[in-house]
């Protein structure tokens, strides 16, 4: 007789194939925010532009991205899953393309808004394709694979950025994308499932009318905080309270029309949603803030170029290789409580040496406590993203998409924006090695406050997986029309 529960953590050939297809295809759209952000200078230089206007190449491709990430679910719904995956890989090929051929500031500024549109169709498609083909089975386990390259991508990102703008011409940046879309294209016309009948349905257009400038708002305000200034700044303030009150609109739109919003709000009353939401906003806190600390430590403090405080930040991504297929097995098993509550402490532990190092800190002892880092990010990620679509019906999973990769975004440029302010006023007043090194731990103290938040909230977690059949969504359930 069948063991329940390892049925219950099996997963089907078909579903993996999913899981491989989908994953090609996206690994451009992870890569490449990491990779460019580390040659705005170089791009400013070749493109005869000044820094204020070329980083309206990360900024304007990080707003078509929270443009287009609502608008997901329902383009789904309208199109089917597979149609709209084909649309979006081209729309990003299409923008990678006319990137790499880019002739001034202002039209790589465009084409990097038409790369964001694709990818913010992409990235939340991906999870929900992959989920609605697991049927609830193995979660861990596929989310183990799925979240690699989210994970890895701001650590090997840099060290390819680098390795480019050292030895080629900055368009090749754009041109790498390349071999991820045709390949990802390909695979997905020959292996992603045909799509089902589909059911007309209207655009929430007020709802996008109100959500999608208010997460456009929240994280172009949150990306000035990091100019003199900081939060004081008209076009940091400005749009942050203007996306804020548009969200908070959004809200009690959402809440009247229930399932006929743009997203469903309502499934946050689904608690292993709500709570893996919440610490995937503090894991991206964890990640992508300390992100913005650790190379400027090597690089001010040591004196390290691009490319090597990108090689000296590789144990973190060895570290999340090592447990991220663990974790992904363990949770499918003993549940997200307790591997979040023992991730966030060990990349607590981790963080920790960077709170005492100063210029002359060894090296090695930096690169271990980066390989444990990775370990504990690993251990926290996979888990928590698995824990969203617990028990979620099929026509749920979409919307559950959005708001957990909203949540990472926002948390991401939240974490982004707190540290690079509260490190800029630290070493503003800083006119020694010794007070930039005190500087920098101050900075380091906020990272971990942020992750010790995380362990507490870890607690609140829901706690070993339920039985296997109150588990499995409901696949073949009908998508109300919404």
């Amino acid at each position: 007789m069948s063991d329940p529960k390892t049925e219950a953590t099996q997963v089907d050939p078909a579903v993996w194939r999913t899981v491989w297809t989908v994953l090609v295809g996206v690994m451009a759209v992870l890569f490449d925010t990491t990779i460019v952000a580390v040659a705005l200078h170089t791009l400013a230089s070749e493109l005869h532009a000044s820094v204020a206007t070329i980083q309206w190449v990360s900024t304007g491709y990080l707003l078509a991205l929270g443009v287009t990430i609502p608008i997901a679910g329902w383009a789904q719904r309208m199109l089917g899953g597979k149609r709209l995956w084909l649309a979006a890989l081209a729309v990003f090929l299409v923008g990678s393309v006319l990137s790499s051929l880019a002739w001034s500031a202002g039209s790589l500024i465009a084409f990097r808004v038409v790369q964001g549109v694709g990818g913010g169709v992409l990235v939340p498609l991906m999870s929900t394709m992959v989920m609605q083909a697991a049927g609830g089975r193995g979660l861990g386990k596929i989310m183990s694979v799925i979240s690699l390259p989210a994970v890895l991508g701001p650590i090997l990102g840099p060290v390819l950025g680098g390795l480019i703008l050292q030895h080629l011409h900055w368009s090749w940046m754009f041109w790498v994308n390349v071999p991820f879309c045709v390949a990802g294209f390909v695979l997905a016309v020959i292996f992603l499932p045909a799509d089902g009948p589909v059911r007309r349905a209207p655009l929430d257009v007020v709802g996008f009318a109100l959500m999608a400038p208010g997460l456009a708002g929240v994280l172009w305000g949150l990306s000035n905080t990091s100019k003199p200034g900081a939060f004081s700044r008209a076009d940091a303030f400005g749009p942050l309270l203007a996306g804020l009150v548009l969200l908070a609109a959004f809200v009690a739109w959402a809440l009247r029309r229930r399932g006929r919003a743009l997203v469903d709000l309502l499934l946050l009353r689904h608690w292993p949603l709500a709570s893996a939401s919440l610490l995937l906003f503090l894991s991206g806190i964890t990640l992508y803030g300390a992100m913005l600390l650790m190379p400027l430590y090597f690089q001010e403090l040591r004196g390290t170029t691009v490319l090597e405080a990108g090689l000296l930040l590789i144990p973190q991504g060895l570290g999340t290789l090592v447990s991220r297929s663990i974790s992904g097995r363990l949770s499918d098993t003993i549940g997200a409580r307790l591997l979040a509550v023992t991730g966030f402490l060990v990349v607590l532990a981790g963080t920790l040496p960077f709170a005492f190092a100063d210029v002359h800190t060894n090296e090695w002892v930096l690169m271990a406590a980066l390989f444990v880092r990775g370990i504990g990010l690993g251990t926290v990620t996979v888990p928590l993203m698995a824990l969203g679509f617990r028990g979620l019906e099929r026509h749920e999973v979409p919307d559950a998409s959005i708001i957990t990769r909203i949540a990472q975004q926002v948390g991401g440029s939240f974490g982004t924006a707190v540290l690079a302010v509260i490190l800029t006023g630290a070493t503003t007043a800083a006119t020694s090695a010794s007070a930039l090194a005190g500087a920098f731990r101050q900075s380091f103290w906020w990272a971990i406050g942020f992750t010790a938040a995380g362990v507490l909230i870890s607690f609140a977690l829901p706690g070993r997986p339920s039985a296997p059949a109150a588990e499995a969504p409901a696949v073949e359930a009908p998508v109300p029309a919404r």
